[in-house]
């Protein structure tokens, strides 16, 4: 005959109590079935397409430049006005912060699931007793209880934290590849913007020079001094300086409206990049000196920026923060398969409640009677059609693709920073050039003018001459902001921009990383 229960004594439920909270602690540690991660081999050449990496020291500088804070680099006032503008207003470095806030919310959610859940809860019943004459009986119960809590024996639940702790982390490093993407594109409208001034500034001067000019032929031709093919080809040459302008204020117009997008907000007026002094590219135009003209677009029209020191160690890539990001993701595909590996094993929950129990609800805490229960449970994968192997073949493919991401990370930043190095050189070697062709153009100008007036050349010759001086004086203003532009972009490419405002990573941030910390590479 089956004994009655009887539970146990008080004195006995401390120590039994003390044995299910160590035993618990002790199963929570459980064994890890998350693979060893190693990073993989860089998949681009050891060395930049710049030549040979020497000393160690070209390493250690081209590293330094994630460390040039941006404002260093970028010395101009007005452009730093703007960025902090842009730092403080822009929506897409808005919504990468906000994604830091959830990614680590849940994170926190996956992290509670390691540690039992504790509810407060009172209930009551009121029925009739299975026995004649059918009473009414009320049963209250009160007290704390643990809902189905698992015992971590294969690291299933630590694994899924690992996982979503990486996704914080990459979305750290994702706020960081916006802000220096941000700041670099700030800087490409600033330079595009003070261009468009320069543009917009040598089209007009044009179309004044050329208005006056055929409005002297015009009166040369009512003279019967000229023909009308001259009179056709300068009003040629005028309605073409229209043509220019017209395109010039849009261009302008537009870049303008990309700067804003970029602020979030209208650019002020005092912080854009300044125009030309009108009186001196008058003085220029009207000047008979062969170097006068060539001179309205000189390469300081702006300040140089700083020349980065640049190692051609392929491993100067790892500093870029995609790249990290990348990382980090194949950091928490990688525990995703320790995961579904532990997702084939048995499972065990616990849950328990103790509290008191009484007839009524007033007495519930006054005379009521100690009540405790304690209910585990084990689950047993028996036959699932092969539902859990094939969870851990997805997390394998999961963690293979996330290679293949990381891998072309790699090569897409290798082919940028390439890109870039060679952009630098040679747009640098191309501005020198087209400066020497404005100055040629300029004094063919001079000579052919010299020439008309003596009755040795014709008009075409004079317009001609005109027309070509005007377009390498255009071709030279787009050469230096190529030039100007392929310097932002080695900046961009090395990861730089971001040690400058460290200080301005939210306390939020901080603290993810210190209470988040997700695997690291070895």
């Amino acid at each position: 005959m089956t004994k009655p229960f009887k539970p146990s004594r008080p004195a006995q439920r401390p120590a039994l109590l003390s044995t299910l909270v160590a035993s618990a602690v002790l199963l929570m540690s459980g064994c890890s079935m998350v693979p060893v991660y190693e990073r993989p081999a860089m998949a681009v050449p050891a060395q930049l397409p710049q030549g040979a990496a020497s000393a160690a020291s070209d390493v250690q500088a081209a590293q330094a430049v994630a460390d040039i804070p941006w404002a260093t680099y970028f010395p101009d006032t007005r452009l730093q006005g703007l960025i902090r503008l842009a730092l403080d207003n822009n929506r897409d470095l808005r919504v990468a912060v906000l994604n830091i806030d959830q990614l680590r919310a849940a994170y926190q959610i996956q992290s509670a699931d390691r540690f039992p859940t504790l509810n407060g809860s009172v209930s009551g019943t009121r029925q009739p007793s299975s026995a004649p004459p059918y009473p009414l009986s009320t049963t209250v119960t009160g007290g704390v209880t643990v809902s189905a809590f698992e015992l971590d024996l294969f690291g299933r639940v630590k694994a899924l934290s690992e996982a979503a702790a990486a996704q914080v982390v990459a979305s750290e490093e994702a706020r960081k590849t916006v802000h220096i993407s941000l700041v670099a594109s700030v800087a490409n409208a600033y330079y595009a913007l003070w261009a468009d001034r320069w543009q917009l500034a040598l089209a007009e001067q044009t179309l004044t020079t050329r208005q006056d000019s055929f409005k002297l032929q015009q009166l040369k031709f009512d003279s019967g001094v000229l023909n009308e093919l001259d009179l056709r080809s300068a009003q040629s040459l005028l309605e073409a300086a229209r043509v220019t302008r017209a395109q010039a204020q849009r261009q302008w117009a537009q870049d303008l409206n990309a700067l804003n997008l970029l602020l979030g907000r209208t650019a002020p007026a005092d912080l854009l990049p300044p125009g030309p002094d009108a009186s001196s590219m008058q003085a220029a135009a009207a000047s008979k000196d062969s170097q006068a003209a060539a001179q309205t677009v000189l390469a300081t029209l702006w300040p140089d920026l700083s020349e980065l020191p640049v190692g051609l160690s392929s491993e100067v890539l790892l500093q870029r923060p995609d790249i990290a990001q990348a990382e980090q993701q194949l950091i928490g595909a990688n525990a995703n398969i320790g995961a579904a590996r532990a997702a084939r094993f048995p499972r065990i929950s616990l849950t328990a409640s103790a509290g008191v129990v009484s007839d009524s609800l007033s007495g519930l805490f006054d005379d009521g009677r100690n009540a405790w229960s304690f209910s585990p449970s084990v689950t047993l994968p028996i036959f699932d059609a092969g539902r859990a192997a094939a969870g851990v073949d997805v997390a394998k493919v999961k963690r293979d693709i996330a290679v293949a991401q990381y891998d072309k990370a790699i090569q897409t930043a290798f082919k940028e920073v390439a890109d870039a190095l060679v952009a630098r050189r040679t747009y640098a070697e191309q501005a020198q050039a087209q400066l020497a062709q404005a100055q040629a153009e300029a004094a063919r100008l001079r000579l052919s003018t010299l020439r008309y007036d003596s009755g040795v050349a014709s008009q075409l010759d004079l317009l001609d001459a005109q027309r070509a001086l005007f377009s390498a004086q255009q071709a030279l203003i787009a050469a230096q902001l190529a030039r100007q532009q392929a310097h932002i972009s080695v900046y961009k490419a090395l990861g730089g921009g971001w040690q400058a405002d460290a200080s301005m990573v939210t306390a939020n941030a901080t603290n993810a990383r210190d209470a988040s910390p997700a695997p690291q590479a070895p």
